[in-house]
């Protein structure tokens, strides 16, 4: 049997309360820096994942954030109500009008994929977090808190110069564009009917000085 490598270093007694002190003694010299929170709130990166904000403009009750969600905490109920016409003589739609939207953030992983999945631009992260409660059950934010969140949103981040406009944006100006011609067109002949027909001049000749057929002046 061969005999077990002794170590190469040898310790003495008390060398790790020595390294300990000395420690101690190099964090004593540094300045101090501490957070005067919550007096001085702190400077948060602009990523930060604090809690999500809805803006129910833009919901459409799609339900992909709430079957995404890996956790099940997101809850949401609606109804249809059905929308009249636009123009004379089209049909009546039906949409989906938003009851309830609630996060439920004892759950929440904070994962992000509801705010990805979004296909309307719904759900934005928040830097907010002072959301901490006494009772786990007051955790469901419903969709009122969620609405004052939104407008703790920080604004996205400015273009790259000569960056390409995004699709949304181009899609958008042209339907605006469409609408604008169809509304001037509209308009211009909307005016156009308005317009009363040209007359014939009548004659301010009284009738007896009128030539009769045959008579020639």
């Amino acid at each position: 049997m061969t005999a077990s490598p002794q170590p190469s270093g040898r310790s003495f007694p008390g060398s790790g309360l020595a390294k300990g002190l000395a420690v101690t003694l190099r964090t004593m010299t540094k300045k101090t820096v501490t957070a005067q929170y919550p007096a001085v709130q702190p400077d948060l990166p602009p990523r930060t994942r604090g809690v999500i904000g809805l803006f129910e403009e833009n919901c459409t009750v799609c339900m992909l954030c709430a079957r995404e969600c890996p956790d099940w905490c997101i809850y949401i109920d609606s109804h249809k109500e059905t929308v009249p016409p636009a123009a004379p003589g089209g049909r009546e739609r039906s949409r989906n009008v938003l009851d309830r939207f609630a996060i439920d953030f004892s759950l929440c992983m904070y994962c992000g994929i509801c705010i990805e999945v979004c296909p309307f631009d719904a759900l934005f992260w928040s830097p907010e977090f002072e959301y901490a409660e006494t009772d786990i059950r007051d955790l469901t934010h419903e969709r009122d808190k969620l609405r004052e969140w939104m407008w703790t949103v920080p604004a996205p981040p400015a273009l790259v110069p000569a960056a390409e406009e995004p699709k949304e944006y181009a899609a958008a100006r042209k339907s605006a564009d469409r609408t604008a011609a169809q509304q001037a067109t509209e308009a211009a002949a909307a005016a156009e009917a308005a317009q009363p027909e040209p007359t014939e001049p009548q004659s301010t000749q009284p009738e007896s000085d009128r030539p009769e057929d045959g008579d020639a002046r």
